[in-house]
């Protein structure tokens, strides 16, 4: 098992109202354990807002992503997770649930992992999304 903390950080780069214009910053914490190709997790924070853009809402948001993924003697990755989110000023909840499947391979010599995944929303703000799809490609440049 693996434990982490420290701190999170807010950078005011927000453009055309998508962000708060504030800056901002709180705990973080991880708690992760591995074992028989079995990954559970939860990476969590908590950003208090402490200066910037005065007409902007002060910032109290907590984050938490708990996971559970299971990887394959071939590289191949299931994993279901949700990166929530919770807006303390307005009392409001996102919650996606994230479907995941990943896989690692070579390019000749280079290791690259590709990702897709589905992603529901149980619970969003009125303007928020329902549904969504992630698609990645990661380059690794191991040691």
């Amino acid at each position: 098992m693996v434990l982490g903390a420290g701190p999170v950080f807010l950078w005011p780069a927000a453009t055309n109202g998508l962000g708060s214009y504030k800056w901002g910053a709180g705990p973080t914490f991880v708690i992760l354990k591995q074992e028989h190709g079995w990954t559970i997790g939860l990476p969590a924070n908590h950003v208090w807002s402490y200066a910037g853009h005065e007409n902007s809402t002060n910032v109290s948001a907590s984050y938490l992503q708990p996971y559970l993924g299971y990887t394959t003697k071939t590289y191949t990755t299931l994993m279901v997770n949700t990166e929530s989110t919770y807006n303390w000023k307005a009392t409001q909840w996102t919650v996606p649930i994230n479907v995941m499947l990943s896989q690692l391979l070579k390019v000749g010599s280079q290791p690259i992992g590709l990702q897709a995944g589905y992603r529901y929303y149980t619970d969003s703000t009125n303007q928020g999304p329902t549904w969504g799809l992630r698609f990645a490609v990661t380059f690794l440049f191991p040691k």
